[in-house]
């Protein structure tokens, strides 16, 4: 028996090597045969010499200066290689910083350095087709700007497969994060709803990476060799749309929808706006490039038209697609679907059920109503708004809100009037700066200059100057500060306590957080008590509520 056992061990153990090998065999060979599409560049580019002076710089004819607003402003023509080097030639210092400060939250939620070499590794893995699925226009311009990318991180990729990735970085994150970095609000209105008849848009978008990361907002002034001249809001190094406006009229934004774990690279949903920003002028030809394209993940897509006077969502997942469109003079966009095509979709069933995007939606129909005729002002107080439905008050930064205090940044559209209005910090609660594009894309548009038009400036929140933003201020600082403790398991005196409690004593998360402290002390009775005042508050997922339910029991 017992020569059995080990004859019997043995062959297990042989069975158990071929496997590992058969299996690092084909991860080794998916790993090095990866193709990210490295592209071959023939022509030369123009050796221009940097002007560079303070908040201002200049390559050829491109330009990038920081605005007195704090906003980051940037204009370049030309070819998509020669685009890309001009990009990374003007922005090194931004480039740094923007990945320093990504790789900076990684390593925050990864700190092991071994487990991040193996995250690089399975992110190549993973996005080894990415390439493919990346038009060669947008490869050579991310190619161009990757040249003057830091070599720090090739722990991580070559400069160039960090670039392509980061691309792709926002459709795995709410992928796998389920909406902890995005939670974006978009809505549009026209004909009677609009205060001169024309299309207002406005939207925020709550990605949300860190303070630091929304530090250099970016508004890009793109003339292309191919296609028309847009506009797009992000960061440095961001050559998606997030938020964009193109010289026809036509608008772009992207609000995140329920998504499975993708299981391969597509095209990454800013890649697609950005294709359909330069390439289209009407939602129907925005719709037939959509319908060309696979995506990683559920996205909808709020399409503003000049030429059609109207709006309309494509609302797209890895294998369907919908348009919806409207016979009334509003259209919202939360974080679900609403086309026939999704109507019976499990996935966008639950998740209309058990998260807080059916709560903004409701709030946004509120704020709307309330609102009509809606001019542009208007539309800048509904992105502010801090309240759940029916005014009540639920907290600061409470995901049921439309203004969550995350915003990365917020937009309004006037697309007949081919204007734009771009948030400035702290996120939708600064003045809100327009740049008119019939201006911009003049000849004689002069980049040394203020470019934005400050008739059409929309003034500062009043909120920042007032109790309820040193409230929010104290209550983000001292959330992080519990936070630390909780997880030393070290004391915060009483006075920080109530003074943390005091600051936002509407917000079921602040409940959560001190019963949470509590626990780390062995205050057992303490803790449950403050995850039953949490259960008392507005809570926006099933999921949070179900985790302080099984916590206070």
């Amino acid at each position: 028996m017992h020569k059995f056992l080990k004859k019997g061990l043995k062959t297990g153990l042989y069975v158990l090597l071929i496997f590992i090998l058969a299996f690092g065999g084909i991860t080794g060979y998916m790993y090095f045969s990866a193709d990210m599409c490295v592209p071959e560049i023939t022509e030369e580019v123009p050796a221009y010499k940097l002007t560079e002076e303070p908040d201002y710089r200049q390559w050829g004819d491109n330009y990038l200066r920081k605005s007195e607003s704090g906003l980051w402003e940037l204009k370049v023509s030309g070819s998509d290689y020669e685009r890309g080097i001009a990009i990374g030639e003007m922005s090194k210092d931004l480039l740094y910083y923007q990945e320093k400060v990504f790789v900076d939250q990684i390593k925050v939620l990864v700190p092991s350095e071994n487990y991040l070499r193996f995250l690089g590794f399975f992110t190549i893995l993973y996005n080894r087709n990415l390439g493919k699925n990346i038009p060669e226009e947008y490869r050579r311009e991310i190619y161009g700007i990757s040249h003057s990318c830091s070599d720090e991180f090739s722990y991580i990729g070559t400069p160039y497969e960090r670039q392509l990735n980061y691309h792709a970085a926002h459709d795995l994150g709410h992928a796998m994060q389920d909406y902890m970095l995005v939670g974006c609000s978009s809505f549009a209105i026209w004909g009677t709803a609009s205060a001169d008849s024309t299309l207002v848009i406005g939207r925020n978008f709550d990605f949300y990476v860190g303070d630091d990361f929304a530090k250099n907002k970016e508004v890009q002034f793109y003339a292309p060799e191919k296609g028309y001249k847009f506009v797009s809001v992000a960061w440095p190094g961001m050559t998606g749309v997030l938020s964009g406006m193109n010289e026809e009229g036509l608008t772009v934004t992207i609000n995140a929808a329920k998504s499975s774990m993708p299981t391969s690279a597509k095209t990454p949903i800013s890649i697609l706006t950005r294709e359909i920003l330069q390439y289209a002028s009407t939602i129907e030809e925005a719709y037939e490039i959509a319908k060309k394209r696979e995506t990683f993940v559920s996205e909808s897509i709020l399409i503003g038209s000049a030429k059609d006077k109207k709006a309309a969502i494509i609302e797209k997942s890895p294998d369907k697609i919908g348009l919806f469109t409207t016979d009334g003079e509003q259209i919202i966009c939360t974080n679900h679907f609403q086309s026939e095509t999704f109507a019976k979709d499990e996935r966008n069933l639950e998740n209309i059920r058990t998260t807080d995007s059916r709560s903004r939606f409701r709030r946004l129909t509120e704020l709307l109503d309330k609102n009509k005729p809606l001019d542009v002002k208007k539309a800048a107080s509904i992105l502010r708004n801090t309240k759940g439905s029916g005014d009540k008050e639920i907290g600061l930064t409470n995901e049921m809100a439309i203004n969550q205090f995350i915003a990365h940044h917020s937009v309004i559209f006037k697309p007949e009037q081919r204007i734009i209005w771009v948030s400035t910090h702290p996120w939708q609660m600064g003045k809100y700066v327009a740049y008119d594009l019939n201006k911009i894309f003049g000849e004689d548009t002069d980049f040394r200059k203020e470019i934005y038009s400050p008739e059409y400036t929309i003034p500062e929140d009043s909120l920042i100057h007032g109790d309820i933003f040193n409230n929010l201020m104290v209550y983000k600082y001292l959330t992080k500060e519990i936070k630390a403790k909780t997880k030393e398991k070290s004391s915060v005196s009483p006075g920080i306590l109530n003074k943390y409690e005091a600051s936002n004593p509407e917000y079921y998360h602040m409940y959560e957080i001190v019963g949470d402290y509590y626990l780390s002390q062995e205050e057992i009775e303490k803790a449950k008590n403050y995850w039953q005042k949490a259960l008392t508050k507005e809570i926006p997922k099933v999921s949070e509520k179900e985790r302080i339910l099984k916590k206070s029991k």
